[in-house]
């Protein structure tokens, strides 16, 4: 008897005692006295308008999935890691240079980080190399040009 919905009721000869019976013992115990048996199913009032509820939740949460973050460019992450590379440190000794954690750069490189305009400046002026805009990887004037 593991059905949530419905309850057994066991009627002795007088209907007056009956009893609500959840196992399978109490059950088999019943039909070996040859006492009455009647199994009911459980009603509740609301049941269909909770359901609906749930599937109208579910639908406006579907509706409003939110798109994730924009990801660095790979080949913002080829420019960095050529241009530490040209420059002959590492990782770790870029991320020294702009008061960066090493993790910071490697999601950079890697393609994996949300970009961050001061990090990117950062990254450019100790690389010496764009980063941003057009020309990504050209090296880095300053003034105008003439």
């Amino acid at each position: 008897m593991s059905d949530w919905d419905s309850v057994t009721v066991i009627r002795k000869r007088n209907a007056e005692r009956t009893k609500v019976s959840r196992s399978e013992t109490d059950l088999n115990a019943a039909r070996r006295a040859g006492a009455a048996i009647a199994t009911e199913k459980k009603t509740l009032t609301n049941a269909g308008h909770a359901n609906r509820d749930h599937q109208r939740i579910a639908k406006l949460d579907r509706e409003n999935d939110v798109a994730p973050p924009p990801k660095v460019d790979v080949s913002v992450g080829r420019a960095i890691s050529k241009g530490r590379q040209d420059k002959g440190i590492t990782q770790k000794d870029l991320a020294q240079l702009i008061n960066e954690k090493p993790q910071v750069v490697n999601e950079y490189e890697s393609g994996k980080a949300i970009p961050n305009q001061q990090i990117l400046g950062k990254l450019e002026r100790a690389l010496g190399i764009k980063l941003r805009g057009k020309n990504i990887g050209e090296p880095l004037t300053f003034g105008k040009k003439k």
